[in-house]
């Protein structure tokens, strides 16, 4: 019997075990023992689907971050990245018109930010139905993703959202603050557990993956899943918004945005490239999710004139000048910044100084 349909079996056979054990005390190790060994052979199937041979997607990354653009098709993906960047996607009323990774590069407050309109997902995408995985797997290795949905089929969320969640990929939610270190004395030891389940569901849990000898300690909430997840390394954590698309086409396209945003608490933007409908919120939109940061190198002659620098949000004067060049660090003695990010006109600070953006630093040598 081939390997993924072993595995398969195995799956249901577990499956099948969970449902008939009924929840007491008594059951209430051996029902986290089984949780525990149907997500490790969910993992182990999805790894087997893996090793099959199979094409994926290469494009070389450039600029300061990257957005993946991912929806179903026909959802819209290909106008927007041709409204908003220099890409030449090729469109049309029908679906899968795209079948290959598309990169443009949108120019906004002075950042270039790279662009990928990934061919249309379709329903068991987890299970790669339509080279579903690849796709996702390219999109959840850029920086931002922004769904595109259709305001007259907003369901279309639910079910990306649901083939995300197969995959372990968690949307807009901070990475656990989640700690395992071996430990020379025997045992499992639950240090800290901040998570919401109780110890002995997370002693079960990480003793079913093979966790022994160990101090742990959770110090953020999470569900069961998220911790099995945690623990194998196979959880993926995103950023992500919506671009709510073709509202020309439709009247009740604020009442879906909101929906969406009380149900995902995701940030929504409606759009219609058509009629030019929020395009520039957009681009404002992925700016701004991305963190980015925008200040001024200035020379130190009044004359020249400052240049734009992109940064992330929290970066300091030092990675500033590591942006310029890896040697201008060792050579630094401070800056003076002018800004938001300092008290009075001309400021002198140190190299662990945090900008903010619309900063002016001028970088003063040994």
């Amino acid at each position: 019997m081939p390997e993924k349909e072993r595995l398969e079996s195995k799956l249901e056979e577990l499956k099948k075990d969970y449902s008939k054990t009924k929840y007491n005390k008594a059951t209430n190790k051996y029902l986290g023992l089984l949780r525990a060994k149907i997500a490790k052979t969910k993992r182990e199937i999805i790894e087997a689907g893996k090793r099959k041979k199979g094409s994926g997607f290469f494009v070389k990354k450039t600029g300061d971050a990257t957005v993946a653009l991912v929806g179903f098709p026909s959802a819209g993906k290909s106008t927007l990245i041709n409204a908003i960047s220099n890409a030449d996607s090729k469109t049309a009323g029908y679906a899968f018109t795209t079948t290959e990774v598309i990169p443009g590069m949108l120019i906004h407050n002075y950042a270039h930010i790279q662009v990928f309109d990934l061919p249309g997902i379709i329903e068991n995408a987890s299970i790669n139905a339509g080279g579903g995985r690849t796709i996702i797997s390219a999109a959840k290795v850029c920086d931002l993703i922004v769904f595109v949905i259709e305001s007259t089929n907003p369901e279309q969320l639910d079910k990306i959202m649901g083939e995300f969640r197969k995959l372990e990929i968690y949307v807009n939610k901070e990475k656990p603050d989640f700690e395992i270190h071996e430990s020379e004395k025997p045992g499992l030891v639950i240090d800290i557990n901040k998570s919401g389940l109780d110890e002995r569901t997370v002693h079960e849990i990480l003793s079913g993956l093979g966790i022994k000898n160990s101090i742990v300690r959770l110090r953020s909430k999470l569900s069961e899943d998220e911790l099995i997840s945690l623990v194998s390394g196979k959880s993926t954590y995103v950023r992500a918004i919506v671009a709510l698309s073709k509202i020309d086409i439709d009247d009740n396209y604020r009442k879906t945005a909101d929906s969406i945003s009380r149900k995902y608490g995701i940030e929504v933007i409606p759009i219609s490239v058509f009629e030019n409908t929020n395009i520039n919120e957009l681009m404002d939109g992925i700016y701004n999710s991305l963190e980015l940061i925008t200040i001024y190198m200035k020379p130190r002659l009044e004359s020249e004139k400052a240049e734009p620098m992109i940064l992330r949000k929290g970066a300091t004067v030092g990675d500033a000048a590591n942006k310029m060049h890896t040697k201008i660090i060792d050579e630094l003695k401070c800056a003076y910044v002018k800004g938001p990010s300092i008290r009075f006109g001309m400021q002198r600070v140190g190299i662990a100084h945090v900008l903010m953006g619309g900063d002016t630093v001028t970088l003063i040598k040994k």
